[in-house]
């Protein structure tokens, strides 16, 4: 049976003090949703507040993730996090190639592979980010852009390691643009990203993976586009970051 997911990437907001906060408020909240047993409630802080975090979500239903982690398990990599570094601390799933990542850094879907490799290879789970930009939208070719994204970084992997993937479609034409993704649109993605599955793993695998909408997904949304048969939660940016809202949206789940 799939999970049904609610995960909070906050980004680069939110210093050590405003975390402790932030998360005292949600606490309060979720032990009052009484969340059933196929529910996930996950925050994503920045690195410097994973082990507060971990600390302060212990004996709740919020789990924590890492927002990235790098491939090479140690070494000369000045500014990066390894997958030990994250286990040391707690943290057991981490976020993978965020339309941000992809943008501002650079990351391949080749160097998302290798990052996949390292996070399954260390038992760690993975929320495998991906999507089309707009001008692939525009041109009719998402479904080959988001079915290249998925083949080139996870189809490498056997069946067994899906039970550890979490995939969170992004439409990044949807965010922050101006333009708005349909809950019928976010649905027919899905569909498709869960069929390409179907053919490469079998049924099983497919219906067990838990596939996110990341497209701006708030309050006022979050119940219509849940509703949907194959968006199974969703990945908040700036709506996980006001206790509130994020709750709303956990409720509509």
């Amino acid at each position: 049976m799939r999970k049904k997911i609610v995960a909070g990437n906050w980004k680069m907001n939110k210093n050590l003090d405003e975390a402790k906060e932030l998360i005292k408020g949600l606490k309060k909240e979720v032990k009052k949703l009484k969340l059933k047993d196929d529910t996930r409630v996950i925050i994503a802080p920045s690195f410097i507040n994973l082990r507060a975090a971990v600390n302060r979500t212990k004996k709740s239903k919020i789990e924590v993730a890492a927002q990235n982690v790098h491939q090479e398990k140690r070494g000369a990599f000045t500014g990066e996090v390894s997958v030990d570094m994250l286990e040391s601390v707690g943290v057991k799933t981490a976020i993978l190639g965020h339309s941000e990542r992809r943008t501002y850094f650079g990351e391949t879907d080749e160097l998302l592979a290798e990052k996949v490799n390292t996070v399954l290879g260390k038992g760690l789970e993975a929320i495998f980010c991906f999507g089309e930009l707009l001008e692939d939208r525009k041109s009719n070719s998402h479904f080959k852009v988001v079915e290249d994204q998925i083949k080139k970084a996870l189809f490498h992997l056997d069946k067994t390691s899906f039970t550890n993937v979490v995939l969170a479609y992004e439409p990044v034409w949807a965010i922050g643009t101006g333009e708005t993704a349909s809950p019928e649109q976010a649905q027919e993605m899905h569909a498709f990203i869960r069929n390409l599955f179907v053919k490469e793993y079998g049924e099983d695998v497919a219906n067990s993976i838990s596939i996110l909408y990341g497209g701006s997904v708030k309050p006022n949304n979050a119940k219509e586009i849940f509703s949907k048969p194959d968006v199974d939660g969703g990945l908040i940016g700036g709506a996980s970051l006001k206790v509130d809202d994020f709750t709303q949206i956990i409720k509509a789940i």
